[in-house]
């Protein structure tokens, strides 16, 4: 560059063919080139004829000053959003939509960008990583941007619908309207508890002009705004009590004095500078109170240099009529001297103790009274340099030139300040609630929710939809399968085709053990069948794998009473699909049962036919839980007078007290037990089954029920 520059020939064939000349047939093919191409546009095949700028030497340069790049929007536009919404727009080239909606979006980001909306541009093209952080997949797309949050416009693109767009991005609560005759008193009395300066803007458009509203937003967190609309009735007085010209918008400041402004600004043409400008000079009360560390810092910012010292006068006070008085007398001495270099303030000892306590250090002479300190910030960490008046303020002439002649060493002796002390932050005391905070927030989100649903491109919604089917998949499948499972409980399983390996039946138990002893009872009442020959074979021999019939023996005398408290007892593992409750008589099948204890001979020996007393052994209140699947039974035998534990395992001589489930030693001895006593302690042994640990007693084939 340096060599082309300094030489007069070549800078010429530079600035003329875009060569420095060494190339002579290459450049005068450039210049031929060009030559066609000014031809080419002169003729009517001109893009500028189409008014398509397909041609990067013609692109149209209005948008380039908007132009946001990744690092430049994350650093610098989302933060500022929180002071002035952005109307973005997502471009790209060979976007002939883009170039339709160019005239519009020139005339509108010209008119809001002098109002104080921000204005961007993201080009797609070469801002992919932007474009797709922001959600627009298509161009054009234009967004709004307002406290770090997105939104999409979905209207035709004119002017009356961008405004409307910007508006709606704004909070409806900015500016208040007010009214002579209803709550202008009210709003203006207000800035005690919100301590801030109140703003009234006159004017005769019946609506909030967006510039005032955009100004609100701006400046919530310093001022409070209200509109009066003098062409309302009624407002009149209101007027003439302020001395407003109802023809010229007029801003006003009211600060702790309602009765007149703090200041006041007029103009035929309200500008956004002129109203910064005339804000940005009465942000705070004369004597603000100090309620956040933000404020603190603002008001009493750290000092840089000697020139640039401010100085703080804090009066530490209570709340209520009792020290009326003194803030009274604070304020009017902090209006009589208000100085660049000196800011007063106040703050309420019961709210902000820690503050307090450091700088009066719980001395007596000012406890339930109150105390001037003047105050320099050193640093950002809490360190300040300060001094205490040294009687309670009481807002006397006295204490006033106290006072002042403190102010006026102050300016030719900094060191004045003698005593330091190390400050903690201020507490929040504006801040809301935590569950006011969390409505919001929650509001917040089911609204970018609504949004996203009907309004945001579907590839940024298909992880939601796809986690949200997939729930409901999960749900109504498992109802599905749950209502087939119950109503097939009734039906008759077929037999199956192969013999299940001994692992994974095994398995099963197991799973069937902890199924069942999860589920609570469904119905309030126990479903009892009785085994017959003609149930047998669905109730037993071809049971389902996993299912269990838990059989009750009994006798017509016994009937009734043993029913009882069998469904007593079993009520609670009726919940089970896999759990089926039966009764045998044993009057008609006492064959079948004497053949089945048969084989649990190693628990108690069963004695045979000819045993004198085998006709009258009395099985009733016996439990048998019959696998018909794995072809194995556990037996309950009935609780016995005297006998603590019961018979919880199925491991006892008939005519013996030899047993080996059972807890601790059990009597067997003969006598009369009442019929009830029999199945206690039932649940329990059901709890044991359902655990597996229960002696199982095996058997080749189920016998016949004749």
């Amino acid at each position: 560059a340096s060599q082309i520059l300094s030489n007069e020939e070549k800078r010429a064939n530079f600035d003329r063919y875009g060569d420095a000349g060494e190339s002579q047939g290459y450049s005068q093919h450039q210049h031929q080139h060009r030559q066609f191409h000014h031809f080419h546009e002169g003729f009517y095949f001109d893009e500028s004829f189409f008014h398509f700028p397909f041609n990067s030497e013609r692109r149209d340069t209005s948008d380039e000053k908007y132009l946001l790049h990744f690092s430049h929007y994350i650093n610098e536009i989302v933060p500022d959003s929180f002071k002035k919404p952005y109307l973005i727009k997502i471009t790209s080239d060979w976007c002939f939509s883009c170039i339709h909606i160019e005239p519009v979006w020139k005339e509108v980001a010209q008119e809001l960008e002098a109002l104080g909306v921000g204005i961007g541009v993201v080009h797609a093209g070469y801002e992919r990583r932007l474009a797709h952080h922001l959600g627009a997949h298509s161009t054009p797309s234009i967004l709004g941007l307002i406290n770090g949050k997105i939104t999409f416009f979905h209207n035709a693109v004119i002017r009356e619908n961008l405004r409307q767009f910007v508006e709606n991005l704004l909070p409806g609560n900015l500016v208040e309207k007010v009214r002579a005759d209803k709550n202008y008193i009210r709003f203006l009395s207000n800035w005690k508890k919100e301590n801030k300066p109140h703003v009234l803007l006159f004017d005769h458009m019946p609506h909030v002009p967006l510039l005032y509203k955009l100004t609100a937003f701006a400046y919530r967190d310093y001022l409070s705004f209200g509109y009066v609309y003098v062409g309302l009735r009624g407002t009149e007085e209101l007027s003439s009590q302020y001395n407003i010209n109802v023809y010229t918008p007029t801003m006003m400041i009211f600060k702790e004095q309602i009765d007149r402004p703090a200041d006041v600004v007029q103009a035929r043409d309200m500008k956004k500078q002129l109203i910064d400008d005339f804000l940005s000079q009465n942000k705070f009360l004369m004597a603000a109170r100090l309620t956040n560390q933000k404020l603190f810092q603002e008001l009493c910012p750290v000092k840089k240099s000697h020139r640039q010292r401010k100085h703080c006068v804090v009066l530490l006070t209570g709340e209520g009529d009792k020290f009326a008085e003194t803030y009274e007398a604070f304020l009017t001495f902090a209006v009589a001297n208000t100085k660049d270099t000196l800011r007063f303030v106040h703050i309420y000892n019961d709210r902000q103790p820690e503050f307090a306590d450091a700088l009066l250090r719980d001395e007596e002479k000012y406890r339930g009274k109150s105390a001037v300190v003047i105050l320099e910030r050193r640093n950002n960490a809490g360190k300040v340099a300060y001094k205490t008046l040294e009687e309670a303020w009481q807002g006397s002439k006295e204490d006033n030139f106290i006072l002042l002649d403190l102010l006026d060493q102050l300016r030719t002796d900094p060191g004045l300040l003698s005593s330091d002390a190390v400050l903690t932050d201020l507490n929040d005391e504006l801040a809301p609630m935590f569950l006011i905070r969390w409505f919001y927030s929650m509001l917040d989100y089911i609204s970018d929710c609504w949004d996203s649903l009907f309004h945001n491109n579907w590839r940024e919604m298909m992880p939601l939809l796809s986690l949200l089917f997939s729930a409901l998949f999960i749900l109504f499948g498992t109802v599905i399968v749950q209502a087939f499972s119950d109503s097939s409980d009734a039906r008759d399983s077929p037999p199956p085709e192969k013999e299940e390996t001994t692992t994974k039946t095994e398995k099963n138990d197991t799973s069937f053990s902890k199924e069942s002893s999860s589920r609570i009872p469904k119905k309030g009442f126990v479903e009892v069948t009785e085994l017959t020959d003609i149930n047998y074979n669905s109730n037993l021999v071809r049971l389902r794998p996993g299912h269990m019939n838990v059989v009750l023996i009994l006798s017509n005398p016994t009937k009734t009473t043993l029913l009882q408290k069998f469904a007593l007892e079993v009520y609670t593992f009726t919940g089970s699909s896999s759990l089926h409750f039966s009764f045998l008589s044993l009057d008609k099948h006492r064959e079948w049962l004497e053949y089945l204890l048969e084989f649990a001979q190693d628990a108690a020996p069963i004695p045979n036919q000819y045993d004198k007393h085998f006709l009258e052994r009395d099985y009733t209140g016996y439990v048998l839980a019959l696998n018909g699947h794995k072809k194995y039974f556990c037996l309950f035998k009935p609780h016995r007078s005297g006998d603590e534990g019961g018979t919880l395992g199925a491991c006892e001589d008939y005519d013996s007290s030899l047993h080996t489930e059972a807890r601790g030693k059990s009597s067997c001895s003969p006598g009369s037990r009442s019929i009830k006593n029999k199945l206690h302690k039932l649940s329990f042994w059901m709890e044991r089954l359902l655990e597996g640990s229960l002696q199982r007693f095996y058997i080749p084939s189920w016998p016949a029920l004749d």
